[in-house]
């Protein structure tokens, strides 16, 4: 008698909204390290600087049973000291595992600007890695140059604040469906 594998659980849809609680924000931490430190070599083993001593993070939860299982996703998100009303996005990351499930940056970047937007934010900003610009772009988002950082391509790019209406409660969040895929060919 054959079976046929069990494929492996992956969550329906996933919550998207201010890390609040401390296992959300630790797991943020890690999630950070793993890709900005590990994976890609960025940072030597810590990727943590001035700005998180004030940035809010953002964390992408998947669920189990419609309860948060585990942070798959996150970004952080502050206002720029001395200058009211500028907001920066910063360190976006998603597990390796869920780059391709969903649209968990896209929803993330959505809750990073829309929430800002509700606090006053009237120009958002971030340093975006070359390779990510166009999907920034298409998210309404225009490049204002490209410079280097931490030793690697980047653009300086401008979110339209139009098209990120203000989000007023971030702790509620966003809910990203998982996006379905055509059945491969037998």
């Amino acid at each position: 008698m054959m079976f046929e594998p069990v494929p492996a659980y992956r969550p329906s849809f996933f919550r998207v909204k201010f890390a609040s609680a401390d296992w959300e924000r630790r797991a943020c931490a890690a999630l950070r390290r793993a890709v900005f430190c590990t994976e890609q070599g960025i940072f030597a083993a810590c990727d943590r600087d001035a700005a998180d001593d004030h940035a809010i993070p953002i964390c992408a939860l998947s669920t189990l049973g419609g309860d948060p299982d585990a942070v798959v996703g996150t970004v952080r998100i502050h206002e720029a000291p001395g200058e009211p009303g500028t907001w920066w996005g910063s360190r976006l990351a998603v597990a390796r595992d869920f780059r391709r499930v969903g649209a968990l940056g896209a929803g993330l970047i959505r809750v990073a600007v829309s929430s800002a937007h509700a606090r006053g934010c009237t120009r958002f900003l971030a340093h975006v890695q070359s390779g990510n610009a166009a999907m920034f772009q298409a998210l309404h988002w225009r490049s204002l140059g490209e410079t280097a950082l931490h030793g690697r391509p980047h653009h300086l790019m401008q979110a339209d604040l139009a098209h990120y209406p203000p989000m007023r409660d971030p702790e509620h969040g966003l809910v990203t469906l998982l996006r379905s895929r055509p059945a491969l060919a037998a």
